[in-house]
This record gives structure tokens, C-alpha cells and sequence, in this order.
């Protein structure tokens, strides 16, 4: 076992800024194969594929239908 290795590993993810410590454990701990809701989210947003709605009326309001 390389205890060097680890020491140094830990001293440079410790040194890690929040932002970089969460970008690390995406990238270790989850499936990054496909987008992530972010990524999604963003690409939703910038695309325009959404805009059309901002010309629907509001034809629902918080007293339509039964409480849940």
C-alpha cells in the first residue's frame, strides 16, 4: 500500500475549494454518463425550446380544484 500516495491525495482534496470538492464527488460517486438535472436545466434555459410559455396566460390559480 502506497501511504504516501494517500497522505498526499487527502492533503490536495483538503486544499480543494467547496466548488472543487463537489465537482470531485460527482465525479467519483455518480454515473456521469449522462447530463446532469443542472446541465439540463441550463441547456433548457439558454436553448429557448421553453419561451412559448411565456405567452400562455395564466389560466390556473392557486383556488382552482380540491386541496390535497
Amino acid at each position: 500500500m502506497n501511504n504516501q500516495l494517500i497522505d498526499t491525495l487527502i492533503q490536495i482534496i483538503r486544499s480543494l475549494s467547496k466548488e472543487e470538492r463537489n465537482l470531485l464527488e460527482e465525479k467519483l460517486f455518480f454515473d456521469t454518463s449522462e447530463p446532469s438535472t443542472r446541465d439540463l436545466m441550463k441547456i433548457a434555459e439558454q436553448s429557448g425550446s421553453f419561451s412559448f410559455l411565456e405567452d400562455e396566460p395564466d389560466i390556473y390559480t392557486l383556488e382552482d380544484g380540491e386541496p390535497i
